[in-house]
This record gives structure tokens, sequence and C-alpha cells, in this order.
């Protein structure tokens, strides 16, 4: 008698990189609860290379976003692709709009169980204050619901890189992250405040590093011009370098942005600076060494106020 076929269970998260480092302890947790189910990870393309580093996927997909108006015939293709998959379970960790739509693609047919929030969910996650509490909180409750009740915090221990190729100055690193969404000007501290951060940074004999996308390059040179010793590492950094940069600095600094919650997942110190734009109660990044400072306009933050919250030595 041939062994039963394994669990076929998909994960959807689609997000951006701090949702995606926010999801890494349900996907865990997903995995532990399912130990020889085939799991597959439906997300975007810019963390494709990071799920297939993850230990809790074994296939990634990549959402391509099909429009029924636009291109109905990409939807259909999505349609059988997701119908010959034959999930048994979906877990849908990003809960939008578009991710409960899915959930009708599987119709009429087998229709796998279903946790998130889409209409007809077998394991619908009913509580009412779901958007009312941080994210880690609320997958948590999500996955409670669908009843796996242990969900780890965020474990990076397997994100890696060699840095060997850096210039990296033997006497300790700063990370600077003044970077973020570009139409959300209000969540970032001014490049002259994160300059004469670095300048302190440089003062007490350590070494400024900047990170961030190459769109971010100009704020980066903005400090640069003013601290030279500072070294630029925008848009020569992935995800793994990063993590490997998180371990060896002696504290970090920057905006409510995807790299800080990688950043403070791995554990280093980090503070994180937050505009009326957004609620750290809901978003702040998640790690054992975490500080928030708040205020209504980011502008108003002293360079020696964010000096003082850093352990520098």
């Amino acid at each position: 008698m041939s062994p039963p076929s394994p669990e076929r269970i998909l994960i959807i998260k689609l997000g951006a990189l701090g949702d995606m480092i926010q999801a890494m302890g349900p996907a865990q947790a997903i995995r532990q609860h399912h130990p020889n189910a085939q799991i597959t990870l439906l997300t975007t393309s810019p963390f494709e290379k990071l799920a297939h580093a993850a230990p809790y996927f074994d296939t990634v997909w990549i959402d391509p976003r099909p429009s029924f108006w636009r291109n109905p015939g990409a939807l259909w293709q999505f349609r059988l692709k997701l119908r010959a998959a034959r999930f048994d379970r979906v877990y849908d960790l990003q809960t939008s709009d578009r991710s409960s739509f899915y959930r009708l693609l599987f119709l009429p047919g087998p229709m796998p169980e279903w946790s998130g929030i889409a209409r007809g969910a077998s394991h619908p996650h009913a509580n009412p204050l779901r958007d009312f509490v941080h994210t880690i909180e609320r997958q948590r409750d999500q996955l409670k619901y669908a009843g796996i009740d242990d969900v780890p915090m965020t474990d990076l221990s397997w994100l890696d890189a060699d840095l060997s190729g850096l210039a990296l100055a033997d006497s300790g690193q700063v990370l600077l992250v003044p970077g973020g969404a570009a139409h959300r000007p209000e969540k970032r501290w001014p490049a002259a405040s994160y300059a004469a951060l670095a300048a302190h940074v440089v003062g007490r004999g350590l070494q400024p590093v900047i990170l961030g996308g190459a769109i971010e390059t100009a704020l980066a040179q903005e400090i640069y011009a003013t601290v030279p010793q500072a070294l630029d590492l925008t848009g020569r950094t992935d995800f793994g370098m990063i993590a490997a940069l998180a371990r060896k600095a002696r504290c970090a600094i920057g905006n409510d942005t995807g790299p800080m919650h990688l950043i403070a997942a791995i554990g280093c110190p980090a503070t994180v600076l937050f505009s009326s734009a957004s609620d750290p109660a809901i978003t702040r990044p998640r790690g054992p060494e975490v500080t928030v400072l708040k205020r209504e306009r980011l502008a108003d933050l002293s360079p020696a106020e964010v000096a003082a919250s850093l352990p520098l030595g």
C-alpha cells in the first residue's frame, strides 16, 4: 500500500519587506504544524531570493497580479495553476482584497481549507479588533483560529552573507537607514539630521554605514558630503548582507522602513523614528532591543536626542 500523499499547503504573503520579515515567525509555525507538508509560498518578485533562502518553503511562486479587465488570459492561467496544485489548506497572511479574491479562483470545484478573511473561509479570522493590533499579534491570532497556538518570533539565523568585499573599519559600525517610501516623505528624518548624527558617530570613533536602495543614493551622498568617513552602501546590499551587517554593527538608526524590521529582528540594537504618519503600536519593528522615537514632525527631532538613544559605548 503506497503511503498517503503529503499535505499541500499554500501561504500567501505579498507585502513589503517589513511585512515579509514579520511573517517569518508564522511561516515557521506553519512548517512546524505541518512538518511533512509540501509548502508553497505565493509572494512578489522582490522577495523571491529571500523566500528561497528561508527554510520554511518547498516552492516559491511569484504572484502574476492578474487583472480580469486588462489581462483575462493571465487570470485564467493563474486559476488553472492554483487548481492544478490541489492545495489542502491556504494560509492567507496578506489578508487583502486581492489575496481574498484568489479564493474564488478555486471555484467551481474542490475548495481548500482557508485561513484568512475571505468570505466563506473555513478558518476565518473573525476577531473584530484584528486591524487595531500589531501585525505580529494579528497573525498569531489568525493562526490560533486555524489551530496553531505556538508562533515564535522571527528567527533569521539562516540569513547571512559574506562581507569581506566591503570597506568596513575595524573600529565598529553604526548603520544608518535614511530612506523609505518615496511617496511618504513625511516618514523621513531629514538627511541633514542624519549627517549631523553621522558626524557624532565618527566623533565616537565609529564608522557610519548608510544602507538603502539605489533610489536613495542621493540621500546618502548628501550625508557623505558632510561626513566623508561614512561608507555609502546604498544599492549595494541584498537582504543577506543587511543581516550580516546588523550582526556586526554596534547599533542602527533609521526611519519606519523595511530594512529596520530586518535589522531589529537580527537583534541589532535599533532606534526607529516615527512621525504622525504611522503608528508604532501597530507597525513598529520587533526585536530584542528596539527603541522608538516619535514626533509629529520628524524635522523637530534633534540629532542630539537621537544620539542619546544609541548605545555607542
